[in-house]
């Protein structure tokens, strides 16, 4: 699996951006595919992930009734919608695939073993 991100720019304070990242090599209904995002000096953060199949949804508190994530079958991409978008948001985010993860191992990035190659964010105040 190779996934391709991309969409990242300069927003400034409120204002909204969209992720793509679309995935080759298997289809992305297959994989839990998810957002994570690591700032400057800071550890990587998980974001948010939809799961495979069923398409269920989990959330990380920080991005949480601003963000969301949408997949296009069709295209072989999975999106992130960001609004209201606060300076503290800025980071390189970076999409992410697994075919095996389970419900308590979605939040952790070691469970992914396809990573794409993260776009920049930067929100300014």
């Amino acid at each position: 699996v190779q996934l391709q991100a991309s969409g990242g720019g300069l927003v400034q304070a409120g204002g909204s951006l969209r992720l793509s990242c679309t995935a080759s090599g298997r289809p992305v209904n297959s994989l839990d595919m998810a957002w994570f995002r690591q700032a400057p000096g800071k550890e990587r953060e998980f974001g948010v992930v939809i799961r495979r199949n069923g398409g269920a949804t989990i959330y990380g508190d920080s991005v949480k009734g601003r963000f969301t994530i949408f997949r296009d079958n069709a295209k072989n991409t999975v999106y992130l919608q960001m609004n209201s978008l606060k300076p503290e948001d800025t980071a390189v985010y970076y999409c992410a695939a697994s075919g095996t993860s389970i419900l308590s191992s979605v939040r952790n990035e070691r469970a992914y073993a396809y990573w794409g190659q993260g776009t920049q964010v930067t929100v300014s105040s």
